[in-house]
């Protein structure tokens, strides 16, 4: 009966929390193409939490639950960074055609690779721990811990390589566009 009421809170928790990540964000960017570049991260954190979950054995409960809800959190702020990161370099440096585009978009993916790559190390690390260890509610501990491991290794792909494509294939959108013919 318990195990019934938490899943019927945890099936309001979850889209609470991914609407509250939304509106936040919203407020955030002030822009419905960033905030949705962002929620990308998500379902590629989703992705790498499930298939931690099932490489292990483990099914869906609330502790795993909890570990998808922490990842949402990390995945959300590191793909902020990104973009943040991906702003600055076009304000700094202006490209006047897709390729100038693409270079500033590549330097500004490339300034991350690094700070993430320690990120993801250290969150990785600080978890490990929970997996080595046995005693009272070590088990719990790791169904929490293992989405969020397999989530940071998928996030951290996206992060690197899929939000600066969308972000060079949105901002590219610019260039594409014909010039207007002042003649008329």
């Amino acid at each position: 009966e318990q195990m019934l009421e938490a899943r019927a809170r945890l099936s309001i928790a979850i889209p609470a929390t991914v609407l509250i990540i939304f509106v936040l964000l919203m407020i955030h960017f002030g822009r419905v193409d960033r905030t949705f570049m962002v929620m990308l991260s998500l379902p590629f954190g989703l992705i790498g939490g499930m298939w931690a979950i099932y490489l292990a054995g483990y099914n869906m409960s609330v502790a795993t639950s909890v570990g998808f809800i922490a990842l949402a959190g990390i995945a959300v702020e590191t793909a902020v960074v990104m973009l943040l990161y991906l702003d600055h370099q076009i304000r700094n440096h202006p490209p006047s055609n897709l390729k100038e585009l693409a270079e500033v978009v590549m330097h500004g993916a490339v300034l991350r690779v690094r700070p993430k790559l320690m990120t993801v190390s250290v969150i990785i690390a600080g978890l490990l721990p929970i997996f080595l260890t046995e005693g009272l509610g070590s088990d719990v501990m790791r169904r929490i811990a293992l989405p969020m491991v397999g989530g940071m290794i998928t996030t951290t792909i996206l992060t690197l390589i899929v939000i600066p494509v969308i972000y060079y294939l949105w901002e590219g959108r610019y260039f594409n566009q014909p010039k207007e013919n002042n003649h008329g």
